[in-house]
């Protein structure tokens, strides 16, 4: 069932579904599990903080968020192609169409950073579900 707006409540269903794909997802799990082992809640909370922050500008996240992802280990263009595919999918399903425009902006700029950060590109590279 797709949201009308995005609000607390349809960014909390965000993070919690997107992260159940992610810790099940065979190019991703493996990362994610590895960093976030025993941590999983907190970080899930805080990721609610961060979209709450920057989709509605409410809450007082704060963090770096650039270095603690500049901080993983083992990143590949695999690991980042993938993890934007699942998000897209997971911001679709929940998200009317105008709503999920918005928060993907958010997200490929975001991207384009980390994606700068890790490859030293600025482009954002979608792969095709098959190739995974």
């Amino acid at each position: 069932m797709k949201v009308c707006s995005i609000t607390e409540a349809s960014i909390r269903t965000m993070v919690d579904r997107f992260y159940t794909q992610v810790r099940r997802d065979k190019v991703l799990s493996g990362v994610f599990n590895a960093s976030l082992d025993g941590r999983w809640d907190p970080h899930l909370d805080r990721m609610v903080a961060f979209w709450t922050k920057v989709l509605m500008g409410k809450g007082e996240f704060q963090s770096d968020v650039y270095g603690k992802h500049m901080a993983l280990q083992g990143i590949e263009q695999a690991h980042f192609s993938r993890w934007l595919s699942l998000f897209r999918q997971t911001v679709d399903d929940i998200f009317s169409a105008d709503d999920a425009q918005i928060v993907m902006e958010v997200a490929d700029r975001i991207a384009r950073s980390l994606r700068y950060g890790y490859f030293r590109e600025n482009t954002i590279h979608h792969i095709q579900e098959t190739t995974i």
